[in-house]
């Protein structure tokens, strides 16, 4: 072997070690060298995720896009950029980090509850509900309700009523005191509604109400649930203070379009 222009002779295990000393400067190098491009891009992260907090989705989508730069394989990374897209209304380059997300890091079940959020956005029900179950087998998943809350969505936009009640239970077991609770308890009486049970539904949206007084999706719910239970003045006051609450927005509309119905 021939070192610096000198000509050695050993064994193997001694030319194993040589070789050794000879690499280990390389390979601290490219570690130290990793280790300064996660440290970059953990700046570009945070940075990314300061403007995706505040809705600032082309400024977070330019620091996260110099983050993929130096750390392409960084799970995180991809499902902050799918975030991002989302954001700005491009789905399908959404669909497409979180499916990367997914590929580096599959258990991962913010990312499949965010995917099924958007094919359930988009009426890929089935997809959706998949995403979301996919979700719930981690075992060490923090916070199902979020994720318990959107199935339900699937179920009941599929007439699937006594599942979507199922997932209600479910999420309300599970996270009682979870900030969804006021929506969890309006769904449910919305699809106690749907199964044909006015009674059982005023139950529940009485119990939103009581948490969150200002719902006003849960005040034109409860104005159908009375409509069907045949009490009409019932129905106007709770169509009347949806109108009040949000007048401007879909839910506003039609409570005034179905307090027509209910007054002279």
């Amino acid at each position: 072997m021939v070192i610096m222009g000198l000509r050695i002779t050993m064994d193997s295990r001694a030319l194993s070690r040589v070789l050794l000393l000879l690499l280990l400067p390389i390979g601290l190098a490219a570690c130290a060298n990793k280790a300064q491009l996660r440290e970059q891009a953990g700046a570009h992260i945070n940075v990314g995720s300061a403007y995706l907090g505040s809705g600032q989705y082309n400024a977070a989508l330019k620091e996260l896009l110099e983050a993929e730069k130096l750390t392409p394989d960084d799970p995180k990374v991809h499902y902050l950029l799918g975030i991002s897209y989302h954001g700005k209304g491009l789905d399908e380059k959404a669909i497409a980090e979180f499916q990367r997300a997914l590929s580096l890091k599959p258990d991962e079940s913010e990312v499949h509850n965010f995917l099924g959020a958007i094919y359930l956005e988009k009426g890929r029900y089935d997809d959706a509900i998949a995403s979301f179950e996919r979700a719930l087998t981690n075992i060490l998943y923090d916070t199902p309700a979020a994720t318990l809350y959107n199935i339900r969505r699937d179920y009941y936009e599929k007439g699937q009523y006594e599942m979507a009640l199922k997932h209600y239970r479910d999420a309300a077991a599970k996270e009682p005191y979870t900030v969804l609770m006021p929506l969890i308890e309006k769904n449910m009486g919305a699809a106690w509604l749907a199964k044909g049970n006015p009674e059982e539904a005023v139950v529940h949206l009485r119990k939103s109400l009581d948490l969150a007084p200002s719902l006003a999706e849960s005040h034109y719910w409860l104005g159908l649930s009375y409509q069907d239970l045949n009490q009409p003045d019932m129905a106007a006051a709770a169509f009347r203070t949806a109108v009040k609450l949000a007048p401007e927005s879909e839910v506003g509309r039609k409570a005034k379009e179905q307090l027509k119905t209910v007054t002279p």
